[in-house]
């Protein structure tokens, strides 16, 4: 592993043990020609996955650019960091398994909106406003009558 600081391909691992969420492990580094220490994570990876884009392009599946996404629509929000970690590693997981090697990038909107509603409204929200690209304030009124009309059916859901 190359050292983040210098460049250097020699680095050590000082420590290793499973992550949190028991999904990856966690590995302490250092190395020994700066001395600089930092942290690494190791996965899991059944198959290569690439994301189709709107325009047709492909690029490599980023499965940080899944967890940003998900931060960014839970700014702020009282929801923990392994819920959120259970919802990525399920829609990672999902992905790798359904035998396809390229994926839409509208699949994965998708299955980050279904997550998203299961863990908060007002992250769901904002995510939708972005993903369905939200234009006028008629938008907003349709998605969260929907979201109350869920609360009214299934109180104990929400």
């Amino acid at each position: 592993m190359r050292c983040p600081y210098c460049g250097s391909e020699d680095t050590q691992v000082k420590d290793s043990r499973p992550a949190e969420d028991n999904t990856s492990i966690r590995r302490r580094r250092i190395c020994p020609d700066c001395g600089g220490r930092f942290t690494t994570f190791e996965r899991v990876q059944l198959r290569e996955l690439m994301v189709v884009k709107k325009t047709g392009r492909k690029v490599a599946f980023d499965r940080d650019k899944l967890v940003r996404s998900f931060e960014i629509a839970l700014r702020k929000r009282p929801v923990d960091r392994d819920r959120i970690e259970r919802a990525v590693s399920g829609i990672v997981r999902r992905l790798e398994s359904s035998g396809e090697t390229e994926i839409s990038s509208e699949q994965i909107g998708l299955q980050v909106l279904e997550a998203l509603k299961g863990l908060d409204d007002v992250a769901f929200v904002r995510y939708a406003s972005v993903y369905r690209d939200f234009s006028h304030a008629e938008d907003f009124e349709k998605i969260i009558s929907e979201i109350s009309a869920k609360i009214a059916r299934d109180p104990l859901d929400s």
